[in-house]
């Protein structure tokens, strides 16, 4: 943010493409939203050939596809808060608030760490997203039974551990300055 024309377009693109993404994945959301509602109006239909074991009645088939219909909902809305959020940080990354706010008195409105923050809410906003779109696939195997669905629940939980663990990042040990070492803590300012 101190030094705008050599890094503000990098970052209004990063953002851009964040953006993008969300609307790609909240468009796919409201797109499958609408799918799920035409199929499930058709409940006069003979429905028993989608299944393999489990319920097969009218309200069992009504409660699957509700339950997806759900998911797709909770993905189209956080989609759409990232968005809002991202918008908002790529007006705000731009702002040469040395410029435009008095030191003394205004630049705590429009800090680095403010942007960050909103960057932060639009990308939490987003992973929120694309978990609910995760968490459809087991849904949608429900309603070809229980069975698939556990065996689709277990992968899933798999797979979300190996997306969330960072197996490649060490642990950091940090030195506090002034506990005794200080030849150390003049070794690591340099």
């Amino acid at each position: 943010m101190q030094d705008v024309p050599k890094n503000g377009i990098l970052a209004v693109q990063t953002l851009r493409n964040n953006i993008m993404a969300s609307t790609l994945l909240a468009s796919t959301a409201i797109m499958l939203c609408s799918l799920i509602g035409i199929m499930m109006t058709n409940g006069s239909q003979n429905h028993s050939l989608f299944f393999v074991y489990g319920d097969k009645s009218s309200l069992g088939f009504s409660i699957k596809f509700f339950s997806i219909l759900v998911c797709f909902l909770i993905s189209f809305l956080s989609n759409v808060q990232s968005i809002r959020y991202f918008s908002h940080a790529s007006v705000l990354i731009n702002v040469p608030y040395r410029k435009v706010f008095r030191p003394t008195e205004d630049l705590e409105r429009v800090t680095s760490e403010y942007v960050s923050r909103t960057v932060n809410k639009g990308s939490y906003f987003w992973s929120l997203g694309l978990r609910a779109i995760y968490f459809s696939f087991p849904l949608f195997l429900w309603i070809f039974g229980p069975i698939p669905m556990i065996f689709s629940c277990f992968a899933m939980v798999i797979l979300l551990y190996f997306l969330d663990v960072n197996f490649e990042c060490g642990s950091v040990r940090v030195r506090v300055p002034g506990d005794g070492d200080e030849e150390l803590a003049r070794e690591e300012t340099e």
